[in-house]
């Protein structure tokens, strides 16, 4: 039986801008930085959730990507067309002005929805994010 997810996969245009956005400007801690041969194999994840790796893979890093796909990915990715998921925080408005003051690139300020105050971010390979505060 399936217990947890313990790794999931970001692709990013560039891996050291990418930690350098994860760890610098939304406060994520790096958990793995190794290279074996010309591969770097580098996780990140919120302080909070210690079990969870986030791998920011440069695109075509693996031998399951062909340069068609590869090239795929990255206009995708370029276009901000990709969302990764949900960030939560416990009060949206402070991480908004916080993130924002760190040169994050929000595609919405909050806004209230049925399931919380939302916000949408994005990485600086154009990934995106939806940033939820939930209701109380």
């Amino acid at each position: 039986m399936i217990q947890t997810l313990s790794h999931t996969t970001i692709y990013v245009l560039d891996q050291e801008h990418a930690r350098a956005f994860y760890v610098d400007k939304l406060g994520f801690e790096v958990r793995t930085d190794m290279t074996v041969g010309n591969f770097r194999w580098l996780t990140v994840g919120p302080k909070a959730q210690p079990a969870l790796q986030m791998i920011l893979m440069p695109i075509g890093a693996t031998p399951l990507m062909d340069a068609e796909g590869a090239a795929t990915l990255r206009m995708l990715i370029e276009k901000g067309a990709i969302g990764l998921g949900v960030l939560e925080t416990d009060d949206c408005n402070a991480t908004y002005e916080e993130l924002s003051k760190k040169g994050v690139h929000f595609r919405s300020a909050p806004a209230q929805r049925p399931y919380g105050l939302e916000a949408m971010l994005q990485d600086d390979s154009g990934n995106w994010f939806s940033l939820v505060e939930r209701p109380r």
